[in-house]
C-alpha cells in the first residue's frame, strides 16, 4: 500500500514545463498556513506560486511560537471568565495580557464582537467548532508525515495545565464537559497524579489541580516549513518568490496579478491570501474586509534545566508555555492585543524570562536564553479562522490567531477542498488524493 501511495503521489506531482509566468494558483504568505496551503493544492494537480516579503519561509508567527499542536486545546479566547478579567486588563493590572486602544472603527468592531461572543453559548459553540477543525488538522498532519516522513521535531508528548486556584479549575472543568460530545480524552488531576505524569511539576510549588491531554503533539513550525518545502518545490514543481513585498493586488477578468514594491508581478487564475496578521492591509487595498486583529506574543528558547519537563505544561496562572523541543527548551507567552509592531520589547522579554523561571525554576537554563523573538498571531473575535471565497479568484485562508500551527494543515484541505469545488481540479484526476 505504501508503495501505491508513493507512486500516486508522484503522478500528482505537477510537470515541470508548467513553470512559466502563470500558475493556477498564487499563495500569499509562507507561513505554515501559506505552506501546507501550497501542499493541499499542489498534490491535487494545481500550479502554485507560493511567494513572502520575507527572504524564506516561516519568518512571522511561525519562526518561533510555542510549537504546540494542540488538536484537543481548541477554547476560544472569548469567554465568561476572561469578560470578567477585562477591567484589570483596561487598568493594565494585569502583566501577562495588554490592550492597545485605539478609536479606529474596525477596532471598535472587533471589540463589541468580541464581547458578544464571551457568554456561555458562544463559547461552548466556539470551541466546538474549533475543535473540530483541530481534529481535521490532526488527521492531516498525521496523512502528510506518513507521506512525507521529514524531521521536524514531532513528537507526541501530552499536555497538561496546570491551576493554582479553584475558579480556574472549575472553569477547566466546565470546558471539558462543552468537548465530551466530541469524545475528547482529557482528565482532571489531582497535584499528586499530575506529578506522578511529569515529575519536573514537584518544584513549581502549590497548585490544585492539572488537566492532562495525553494525545497532544509538538514539532518545530519553522523545520516543518523548511522541511515541506523543500518537498514542494522537489517533488510538486511549486515555484517561490521570496522578498516579495506585495504593493497591490489586481483582479483582471482571468487572472489575478500581484504586484510588488519594486515593480516585479506574479500572476495567476486564482490566489490564496493566507498573510496572518498582514491580510487585513493587502486586502484592505482590494476592499475586502478581514475583521482581525494582532496579538504579540514572545518566546525564547534556552537549553532544558536540570529538571526541564518531557510533557508539555501550560501554567494558567501566568499564561506561560513549556515546550520541550529535542535538545533545547521553547518557552512563549504574553498577550498584547491590537499591537502590530512584530518587533520584541526587551522590558516584555525580560518578563518572560522572569515569570518562567518564577513558575519552573529548573525548567531551562535561563541565564543561557536565545535572543528572544516576537510574532503577531492573527485574531478573529470568535477564535475560528476566515476560510472562504472574498471574490470570484480570491480565497482567504486567515485569522488562525494562537492556534495557527495547530489549525494549518486542517485549514489548507478545507480551502483547498473549498477551491477544488468552486473552480473545479486541473487534472480531474481524484486518484491523487487519497
Amino acid at each position: 500500500m505504501k508503495q501505491l501511495q508513493s507512486e500516486s503521489e508522484d503522478m500528482c506531482a505537477f510537470p515541470a514545463e508548467s513553470a512559466g509566468q502563470d500558475a493556477d494558483i498564487v499563495v500569499l504568505g509562507a507561513g505554515v498556513v501559506g505552506v501546507t496551503t501550497a501542499y493541499s493544492l499542489a498534490r491535487r494537480g494545481y500550479s502554485v506560486i507560493l511567494l513572502d516579503r520575507a527572504d524564506g519561509p516561516a519568518q512571522g508567527s511561525s519562526f518561533a511560537n510555542g510549537a504546540q499542536l494542540s488538536y484537543a486545546y481548541t477554547d476560544a479566547l472569548a469567554q465568561p471568565a476572561l469578560l470578567a478579567g477585562i477591567p484589570a486588563i483596561l487598568a493594565g493590572l494585569n502583566p501577562a495580557f495588554r490592550l492597545r486602544f485605539t478609536p479606529d472603527p474596525d477596532f471598535l468592531r472587533w471589540g463589541l464582537s468580541f464581547l458578544r461572543n464571551c457568554t456561555k453559548t458562544r463559547f461552548a459553540a466556539n470551541t466546538r467548532a474549533a475543535l473540530v477543525l483541530g481534529f481535521e488538522s490532526r488527521l492531516a498532519m498525521a496523512g502528510l508525515r506518513d507521506r512525507h516522513p521529514f524531521d521536524f521535531g514531532h513528537a507526541r508528548p501530552g499536555k497538561m495545565h496546570i491551576f493554582r486556584d479553584h475558579a480556574s479549575l472549575q472553569n477547566a472543568r466546565d470546558t471539558v464537559a462543552i468537548k465530551q460530545v466530541a469524545n475528547v480524552s482529557q482528565e482532571l488531576l489531582t497535584p499528586a497524579k499530575a506529578i506522578g505524569i511529569e515529575p519536573a511539576l514537584s518544584e513549581i510549588g502549590s497548585f490544585v489541580g492539572a488537566l492532562w491531554t495525553p494525545s497532544e503533539e509538538i514539532g518545530d513550525p519553522h523545520r516543518f516549513c523548511h522541511g515541506l518545502l523543500a518537498i514542494l518545490t522537489r517533488q510538486f514543481a511549486v515555484r517561490t518568490k521570496f522578498g516579495f513585498t506585495i504593493a497591490g493586488v489586481d483582479e483582471h477578468k482571468n487572472r489575478i496579478v500581484v504586484r510588488s514594491s519594486d515593480g516585479m508581478t506574479v500572476s495567476a487564475r486564482n490566489a490564496v491570501v493566507c498573510l496572518g496578521a498582514d491580510a487585513p492591509g493587502v486586502l484592505g487595498k482590494m476592499g475586502i474586509r478581514a475583521p482581525i486583529l494582532p496579538m504579540k506574543g514572545y518566546s525564547f528558547t534556552a537549553p532544558p534545566g536540570a529538571n526541564a519537563p518531557k510533557v508539555s505544561i501550560t501554567d494558567s496562572a501566568r499564561k506561560i508555555v513549556f515546550c520541550r523541543l529535542s535538545d533545547s527548551m521553547r518557552v512563549a507567552g504574553l498577550a498584547e492585543l491590537n499591537n502590530g509592531d512584530p518587533r520584541p520589547d526587551p522590558a516584555r522579554l525580560q518578563l518572560l524570562i522572569d515569570n518562567a523561571e518564577a513558575a519552573m525554576p529548573k525548567a531551562a537554563a535561563y541565564r543561557e536564553t536565545s535572543a528572544g523573538w516576537a510574532g503577531l498571531r492573527p485574531m478573529t473575535a470568535n477564535s475560528i479562522p476566515i476560510i472562504k471565497r472574498a471574490r470570484e479568484r480570491v480565497f482567504l485562508n486567515v485569522g488562525h490567531g494562537m492556534l495557527g500551527w495547530t489549525f494549518a494543515a486542517g485549514a489548507a484541505e478545507r480551502v483547498a477542498k473549498l477551491i477544488e469545488a468552486e473552480v473545479g481540479n486541473p487534472m480531474n484526476d481524484r486518484s491523487c488524493i487519497e
